[in-house]
Parts: structure tokens; sequence; C-alpha cells
């Protein structure tokens, strides 16, 4: 089983002792859209509440990230069925109160900006549940971490692929992996997190969503550019990252995001 865990780490440098400060001038690209669209069906609820954040990116030292606020933007199922979603109080996100969540439904959201529509249409997926917890106080590769592994039944008779975050209450950034069933097909799968900073009576929090071959795609070679494998915290990623959302007005002038939908299950548990 493919399990990728990177952690996405904030870098903070402190410089002392510097005689003089060096202004890099970087070149600036035209903002581009970003959208953020991941309709995750939490179990045990109705999911009727949804958001889409949308934004612009921005200047490379910019510490502010630019909302995007007089977008229209709506999701429609194969029955025609729309779903507004309306800016919020919260500049930038975009909310349904009436959204009606079918596993393998077909939708396909809308979003219309400066005068250019952006489409993308995907299926609903199904998400297993969390069967059993297995705690290992020696894990790790030196035995000294504690192990937690969250076990689950892949989907029967599909190739299946799925989206692991762990929340860790020592990191202020998620954990995020995929795995895919090609060696697991029709069987119990797990997703395995350790840390030699957890204790008894912390709380992980695990959560589980199915996502398509494309999709896992897409976040893998994210996970890659922004893991271990990153130049330091000045390098650019290879290669701009292009998800599912195509500019039916101007090809060219693609967004940035994914649109994905997916049951999700969440499963939170107490270190021992």
């Amino acid at each position: 089983m493919k399990k990728i865990i990177f952690s996405l780490s904030l870098v903070l440098f402190a410089f002392t002792s510097c005689e003089k400060v060096i202004d890099v001038d970087l070149s600036t690209a035209e903002p581009r859209l970003v959208i953020e669209a991941s309709i995750q069906w939490l179990n045990g609820t109705p999911g009727n509440e949804q958001i889409v954040k949308l934004s612009t990116t921005t200047d490379y030292f910019s510490n502010q990230i630019p909302p995007v606020t007089d977008a229209i933007v709506y999701i429609t199922n194969s029955s025609n069925e729309v779903f507004n979603f309306v800016q919020d109080t919260e500049e930038g996100i975009y909310k349904c109160l009436n959204f009606n969540p079918v596993v393998n439904e077909t939708y396909t959201l809308t979003v219309i900006y400066e005068g250019e529509t952006y489409t993308s249409t995907e299926k609903l997926l199904n998400t297993p549940t969390v069967t059993r917890i297995e705690q290992d106080d020696e894990g790790g590769i030196l035995g000294n971490e504690i192990e937690v592994k969250f076990f689950f039944n892949d989907l029967i008779n599909e190739t299946n692929h799925y989206l692991v975050r762990i929340d860790d209450p020592y990191k202020v950034i998620p954990e995020y992996g995929v795995i895919e069933d090609r060696f697991f097909q029709n069987n119990e799968m797990f997703g395995l997190y350790f840390s030699e900073d957890l204790k008894p009576n912390d709380t992980l929090k695990f959560t589980l969503n199915g996502v398509t071959l494309n999709y896992f795609n897409y976040m893998d070679v994210l996970l890659e550019q922004t893991g271990s494998n990153n130049m330091g915290p000045f390098s650019t990623p290879t290669s701009t990252l292009r998800g599912n959302i195509v500019n039916q007005t101007d090809f060219n002038n693609f967004a940035l995001g994914y649109f994905r939908l997916s049951k999700t299950e969440v499963t939170e548990y107490i270190i021992q």
C-alpha cells in the first residue's frame, strides 16, 4: 500500500548580526483565480451545508491572500437542480445551505468571475468507515515513537484511491497523504501515523475521503512539491500544477485548484 504522509511545516529564519538588508526584486505575474471546491459530506450528517473558497494569487512576499467577493458560484446535478453558493460574511467564502449530496451522482461546478466562466464536472464518491484502531508505543524506525493505525475496508469490486488527513495537536498544519488499493483491493487497509511528541490523552483526528485517480495523481505531485524533497524555503514548484477546472471563455487563463466531492469519514482517537 502506498502511504505518503508529508508535513507541510512553516520554516522561520532568524537572521542576526546583519549589516545590510537586501531587497530581492522578483517578477510579478498577473493574478490568477484560485478555486478551492472540496464538497465533503460528513458521515452521519445531511451534508446540506457546503462552501467554496475563492481567492487570487499574489506577490511572493505578501502576507495576505486576496479574497474574491464578486463572483457567481453554483453547482448543478444531473437533474439540472441548481445549488447556489452565496458570498458569506467572511470574504471569499461562498456558502450553500441546501446542497443535496448523493453518492455516484454527477455534479458540475460553475464559477463566473470577471466575465469568464470556469467549470468542472465530477462524481460524488463513497468513502469507507474506520473499523478499528491500533496503537503501538514502540513504533517508528527507532522504536521510540507512538504509532497509530486507522483500519478500514476497501470498497468492494472497485479501483479506489483515498485522501488521508491527520490533525496532530502539536502541528499547526495537518498532515496529508494519498493511498491506493492497487495491491489491497477488496481487503483491509489502513492509514498510518507516528510521532515522538504524542503522549497519553492527546487526540489525533483522522479524516478519510474517497478520491478519483486524477485527484490522487494531482495530490501526489502537490505533496511531492511541498514536501521534504523541496529544495528549501525559497524554491519554486517544478511546474504549475493544473487541476480539473476549465476556463470555458479563455482556455489559457486557467484557474488553480480542484473540484472534488465525496463522503467524509472523521474519527478521533485518544492516545492511551
